[in-house]
């Protein structure tokens, strides 16, 4: 298996309308592919603007135009696709999901994750966000295995709860790729630090991808798209706009880490622990 590839997070600049987002997104999909990348990244909510009345018009089924664009991308370039999020329709239903697709180089879908926890929160005037009004909340880790990289997934908030990230560890993932558009008031201060606590917890690779600042946008997004390495080192970022972040990923920093630092083997399981609630098979 080999040891080490090359990650490419796109960070995308997203319009109000989906068709120009899919457009714009395929063709940085291309662009990464051609300078070396095996593994491409998209961010939360790539197909629209972040705010509930977008979401309602572009949401869309699970075989929509996301999913054939995503799939042709995939198959296209050689590339697995973890195809950042979109707002999916739950039938029968108005609620939503904020559910993001992976595609292998064969343009197969492999795996599927959904945002677990949900937003609601009062940080001021214009940012009382409720998501829990009209989304849901997935109930299941997603792990996918490369066959050269084991991965597990979150979205925005859930780079917060360090639990989520113990439990994928634990299932021996070596990458967490987190989805998160965050804003400018919780950014500056939070997204680093939390990618980089969560790269050193686990002593894993932490991807995080966020769409550009809009500032024609409703919700503001920070941007700031950043690989974190076992160490917790930024090995590669970017600012605001829009841009494709590269980070070359040797797996064997991992095992090196944890060489040097054995945490989990002076872990003290005897007087705590982190369950795995979801009885899912690891």
């Amino acid at each position: 298996m080999a040891s080490k590839f090359r990650l490419a997070l796109i960070q995308l600049y997203v319009e109000k309308f989906r068709p120009n987002n899919l457009a714009r997104a395929s063709r940085l999909i291309a662009q990464a592919a051609s300078n070396g990348a095996a593994v491409v990244v998209l961010p939360e909510f790539f197909t629209c603007w972040c705010d509930p009345k977008y979401f309602i018009e572009n949401k869309e089924q699970l075989d929509g135009p996301t999913n054939r664009m995503l799939s042709q991308a995939a198959r296209d370039n050689r590339v697995f696709l973890f195809g950042g999020t979109f707002p999916e329709a739950i039938p029968d239903s108005e609620m939503l999901y904020n559910t993001c697709q992976i595609f292998n180089p064969r343009g197969d879908l492999v795996g599927m994750f959904r945002k677990l926890h949900l937003f609601d929160v009062d940080l001021g005037p214009r940012m009382k966000i409720t998501e829990s009004e009209m989304m849901v909340p997935g109930k299941s880790l997603t792990v996918v295995d490369t066959g050269f990289c084991r991965t597990g997934f979150g979205v925005c908030v859930d780079l917060r709860y360090p639990e989520l990230a113990r439990l994928y560890a634990k299932r021996g993932v070596d990458l967490m790729t987190y989805m998160g558009g965050f804003s400018l008031t919780t950014g500056p201060h939070h997204l680093q630090v939390l990618q980089r606590a969560r790269a050193i917890d686990n002593q894993i690779y932490v991807a995080n991808v966020g769409p550009a600042s809009n500032h024609d946008a409703p919700y503001v997004t920070y941007g700031h798209s950043a690989v974190a390495d076992p160490w917790g080192r930024i090995i590669g970022e970017t600012g605001s706009d829009e841009d494709i972040v590269y980070a070359d990923i040797d797996l064997d920093l991992i095992a090196d880490t944890r060489r040097r630092l054995p945490v989990d083997h002076m872990r003290r399981d005897d007087l705590f622990e982190t369950r795995d609630l979801t009885g899912e098979q690891t």
